[in-house]
């Protein structure tokens, strides 16, 4: 759930002591990784967290720990690998700084020079200070545009207008999950060109390519609106 910049991993409990879950054998695994001369232990978390408002998943410090700082080994978030085993505190809090979300980067860095673990002319490397999702959404465009991150990258016995429409009443779902999302979506729907032919074998495949009520008019623009988003590329 959390990693403090020493590197202890936070699995189980939460800091006013309320249990998420068990430890499980992660303790064991990890453990076991600094048995063996050949293995490595890797824990992979999110950078940050919104369920109470956007927080930090990589804190200073924490009143509980799951996996203790002398345990510590190789931590992944989205922004990048840290390899912790061996290194210094110093070292290791830099390393792990360097895979924060970069809205915490400052806070972190100043909190660990107050408290004499990085010296106070350190600076995060300039190639780690861009950790945001939007950095993160325009490096999977630019691999999408390449070929990765197939929608199904195990295959699928999904039709090309099915995959279509999945990601058309999936992105429908999303932008009406919301008042403002769902504001937003109708006056789109309404203001779209209208029924394109390109739009009518998905109307067709839903049942509204016929519609008879005005709310089965309203659903096939929402699907088209939607539908002409998506081949735009757009969000």
């Amino acid at each position: 759930m959390k990693m403090t910049l020493n590197g202890a991993a936070i699995s189980d409990t939460l800091e006013d002591g309320q249990v998420v879950s068990g430890v499980g054998g992660q303790y064991n695994f990890v453990a076991m990784a600094h048995e063996l001369s050949d293995a490595r232990s890797i824990l992979m978390l999110k950078s940050t967290r919104c369920e109470r408002g956007l927080e930090s998943n990589i804190l200073f410090s924490y009143g509980q720990v799951t996996i203790p700082r002398h345990l510590r080994d190789i931590v992944i978030t989205e922004f990048g690998i840290a390899d912790l085993r061996g290194k210094s505190d110093q070292d290791v809090i830099a390393t792990l700084l360097n895979i924060a979300d970069s809205r915490f980067q400052p806070a972190l860095l100043d909190k660990a020079k107050r408290s004499g673990k990085l010296p106070k002319h350190y600076q995060i490397p300039a190639q780690h200070r861009n950790n945001t999702p939007g950095q993160l959404e325009e490096l999977r465009r630019i691999l999408k545009q390449k070929g990765s991150f197939p929608l199904f990258p195990y295959g699928t016995d999904l039709a090309e207008d099915e995959i279509t429409l999945l990601q058309v009443l999936h992105r429908l779902k999303r932008s009406t999950s919301t008042k403002s999302g769902l504001l937003r979506t109708f006056v789109g729907a309404l203001t779209c060109a209208g029924t394109r032919a390109s739009a009518r074998p998905y109307l067709k495949r839903l049942g509204l390519d016929d519609p008879r009520s005005w709310r089965e008019r309203l659903a096939a623009r929402f699907v088209v609106s939607e539908l002409q988003k998506l081949q735009a590329g757009g969000d």
